[in-house]
């Protein structure tokens, strides 16, 4: 038996292969979030060129038209977050991966040659195709973080490449507004995200690898560290994470831990998507201020989120480190910040009038910087309760989570006739707000971060053993020793 304080001390001082990956996790999300939300400035340039660059075509589109293209993306996405962790465990990480991001960057080269003749129904289209490829990241880059990532560090790598994230939704702001403005114009958006995506599948093939044993750059320090930190800890065989080990379907659909966290990442999607996608329009209508105008309003709250999710890291790695609290209490301490904080936000925005427009930025900056802390906090808890299966897992929780966007806008349209009416609004923030207050509850109660029984690789033939136990001894009883039956047993 290997003493955790020699595995400690075989760990590499150096920055290793396992960073190098890290790196490369936190650069896919960012090109593809890029892709994923650059649509919010490219339609504003692509209807109202005088606000951009007048020198590119304009197009006459209404907004019930603008609306389905700011939401195809998700019609697509959804539909692979399952069939992801599936993918992700025939062909591994690092070929699902390339896929994924491959697909979307080359999409992305064709609205400036399609929308021309096929207007706004061929630039959904795009949309759709593009969410269908992403919808296959989530689930391998948890998977691939299972494999790489040692268990004492998990917190920390997985938490570092997550922070692609906030910096890719930050970065999708700045660079397509001042590719907007620039000589190269609206279709120069669509040029750059392909660009910077095609980079990346280029190092990603040159530097990935699914597993550390298949990494051409990696040491035998590190090596042997990252396999008999999996292995001490958890008893798994690393050169088979995720591959050959059958999945107990049963036992996640009847695990309360695993729907603790999809009840919670379905509440986060719910919560964010309004804070999002529906708090700007809110403060356009009511409050008189128009933030998608206003480049600096627009971007101060993710400005704000990015820079807390490496406040929450830091804090959650001495925590943790220093052995002050464990990982459960750090999980659902932050969960409970990220959700209940801005749900008091939401409903605090809807009770101000339009002389308090400083008060509500600077509400709506707390609320979605306080919301980085559900990365930490439920976002990461696939590995937590099965690093075998984390890619299966996270594919059916961003299934559910991501149905979610779709359904916010259609509820908000049914409830919000009057966009200048505050009661009808205060009504939509009220519903998020419960919904993240009761979804946090819910993870409160039941969610854990130990490893779960279904995780062990031997787990259904030992179920299946068991059974065949179980129903021998009750063979037994009922025949009450009489004749032979009464001799059977299991050797």
């Amino acid at each position: 038996m290997i003493d955790k304080t020699d595995v400690e001390k075989e760990k590499p001082v150096q920055i290793g292969q396992r960073h190098v990956q890290i790196f490369l996790l936190f650069i896919s999300i960012i090109v593809n979030y890029v892709a994923k939300f650059n649509v919010g400035v490219a339609v504003v340039a692509m209807t109202d060129a005088a606000t951009t660059n007048p020198n590119f075509p304009e197009y006459q589109w209404t907004d019930m038209q603008k609306s389905y293209i700011l939401s195809s993306f998700f019609w697509g996405n959804f539909i692979t977050q399952f069939p992801g962790g599936y993918l992700c465990r025939r062909l591994g990480a690092k070929r699902t991966m390339l896929i994924s991001t491959l697909g979307s960057s080359l999409l992305a080269l064709l609205p400036p040659l399609c929308v021309s003749w096929g207007g706004w129904g061929i630039y959904c289209a795009i949309r759709v195709l593009q969410g269908l490829f992403q919808g296959f990241l989530f689930p391998c880059l948890h998977a691939h973080l299972a494999a790489w990532c040692p268990v004492n560090e998990r917190n920390r790598l997985g938490a570092l490449a997550n922070t692609g994230i906030e910096c890719g939704t930050l970065l999708s702001m700045f660079i397509s507004g001042m590719i907007a403005a620039s000589s190269i114009g609206w279709p120069g958006i669509f040029y750059v995200s392909a660009g910077i995506g095609l980079a990346w599948c280029a190092a990603w093939q040159w530097l990935g690898a699914n597993k550390p044993a298949e990494s051409r750059y990696i040491s035998a320090a590190e090596l042997n560290y990252i396999q008999t930190s999996q292995n001490h800890n958890e008893q798994v065989e690393l050169d088979e994470i995720g591959q050959k080990i059958q999945v107990p379907w049963h036992a996640i659909s009847t695990s309360l831990p695993f729907w603790a966290l999809v009840v919670a990442r379905s509440a986060h999607s719910w919560g964010f998507s309004t804070l999002q996608a529906e708090l700007p329009s809110y403060m356009k209508g009511v409050l008189n201020m128009d933030m998608k105008s206003n480049a600096l309003y627009s971007a101060l709250p993710y400005l704000a989120m990015w820079c807390m999710s490496y406040v929450y890291l830091i804090i959650s790695d001495i925590l943790l480190n220093r052995n002050i609290v464990t990982l459960t209490v750090i999980r659902k301490t932050f969960n409970t910040f990220a959700f209940w904080l801005p749900a008091i936000g939401l409903i605090y925005i809807g009770l101000l009038d339009e002389q308090q427009k400083s008060v509500a930025i600077v509400i709506m900056t707390i609320s979605v910087g306080m919301n980085a802390g559900a990365t930490i906090g439920s976002a990461l808890n696939t590995i937590d309760l099965s690093p075998n299966h984390a890619g299966i897992l996270m594919g059916i929780v961003n299934t559910a989570a991501n149905v979610i966007p779709i359904l916010t806008p259609l509820i908000v349209g049914l409830i919000v006739s009057d966009e200048h009416n505050r009661v009808q609004w205060q009504l939509v923030f009220i519903i998020a707000a419960v919904v993240f207050a009761l979804g946090n509850l819910f993870y409160l109660i039941f969610g854990k971060m130990s490893l779960q029984p279904w995780d062990d690789r031997d787990f259904l033939s030992n179920k299946g053993l068991q059974n065949i136990q179980l129903s021998v001894s009750r063979f037994n009883k009922k025949s009450n020793g009489e004749g032979p039956m009464s001799a059977v047993v299991i050797s």
